[in-house]
């Protein structure tokens, strides 16, 4: 089973080394390159003022943020959503660098999962085309249009659809679901026992019926069924 998170991350800022903070994590599960509708997804107060210049990006006032959980209230429960699974981000180094400086202020070993950035495989894909998330969107015609402010489960979401068309993932996954219906169809039929019939199906043939088989089989020239009609009675 190949498990996948694709992750985004809303911050104070630019910068985790100098007091900049996770404000919202949103995350989409991915098994076999198919979304299976588990999320994770939770608003943070970062125990300091939101700057304005990220208030422009995502949106998150101190006020919305006010009442929510600390980081370090729900590491363990992001810890244990992503498992051993592998990283999926835009710009990974970004999320992963404020996610691994989150858990260190909790007292917190980094996170040591594998790590993909989309990024990265977009450049290699496409070589000299932009690769922003809007942009990729575009070029794969995936629909963006609710994404009027950054938001980090959205933006997860969307960027699962991304992911699976940079490494052909659709296909993959329809080819997996063909082969799973397949498999499950061909154990149905080996379990599925014949039913005995209710009346021998002997008993239910009259007398003229009987009459004319014999006659039918008395026409043809030593009929391999007529060995087995005799040998019968």
């Amino acid at each position: 089973m190949n498990r996948e998170i694709v992750l985004d991350t809303e911050t104070t800022g630019l910068s985790p080394q100098s007091g900049d903070r996770v404000v919202e994590l949103g995350c989409v599960e991915l098994i076999n390159h198919i979304p299976t509708g588990r999320t994770f997804h939770e608003y943070f107060n970062p125990e300091r003022a939101m700057p304005e210049e990220a208030f422009r990006v995502h949106g998150l006032s101190d006020d919305f943020l006010r009442d929510k959980p600390r980081f370090s209230e729900k590491a363990e429960a992001f810890a244990q959503f992503i498992g051993d699974a592998t990283l999926i981000a835009h710009n990974a180094p970004f999320d992963m660098g404020f996610l691994n400086e989150e858990f260190k202020r909790c007292g917190r070993g980094t996170l040591t999962n594998k790590v993909i950035d989309t990024v990265q495989v977009a450049r290699e894909r496409h070589p000299g085309a932009r690769v922003s998330l809007d942009a990729l969107c575009k070029h794969y015609g995936i629909d963006n249009s609710k994404r009027t402010l950054h938001g980090a489960l959205l933006d997860s979401e969307i960027l699962a659809e991304v992911y699976l068309e940079l490494i052909g993932g659709r296909q993959v996954a329809l080819a997996l679901n063909a082969e799973i219906r397949s498999s499950s169809v061909m154990i149905a039929l080996d379990r599925v026992p014949a039913r005995q019939r209710p009346v021998p199906l002997a008993a239910r043939v009259s007398q003229a019926e009987r009459e004319a088989h014999a006659k039918l089989l008395a026409s043809l020239k030593e009929p391999l069924w007529g060995y087995y009609a005799e040998a019968a009675e």
